[in-house]
């Protein structure tokens, strides 16, 4: 029994140390010592979780649209023309390279893009 228990910490141990050094190299190679938007250009869908999941921890960031909290929760397909308007309005009244940063905002209040504005959304941000 003894020299099981002995076994298990060594291995546990082994696995840390393994665990430790291999994090250390990822960081190395991809020049960064953590989650950064701003130093992963090369791969925009990692940066996209990445950002997704800081923002997560942050307060949200709003973008002169705090209207649209009023439909927190809608479906994507409840949405009328003239309410989907509203979100087109905010949307082509930011910088292209703001809309990244809209969407988490959206996302993470809650809101679901209504389904008129989808492919407009999808366009920009390609």
């Amino acid at each position: 029994m003894f020299y099981i228990a002995i076994s298990l910490i060594i291995v546990a141990l082994l696995v840390a140390v393994l665990r430790f050094y291999g994090r250390k190299n990822v960081a190395e190679n991809t020049g960064t010592t953590g989650p950064s938007c701003g130093s992963c250009s090369d791969t925009p869908s990692k940066c996209g979780c990445r950002c997704m999941l800081d923002a997560a921890v942050k307060e949200v960031e709003y973008y002169d649209d705090e209207e649209l909290d009023t439909f927190i929760g809608r479906p994507s397909d409840m949405y009328d023309d003239e309410e989907a308007e509203q979100f087109r309005y905010v949307l082509y009244t930011m910088r292209q390279e703001e809309v990244p940063g809209w969407c988490r905002s959206i996302a993470l209040r809650g809101i679901n893009l209504p389904d008129q504005i989808k492919d407009e959304v999808t366009a920009l941000l390609t």
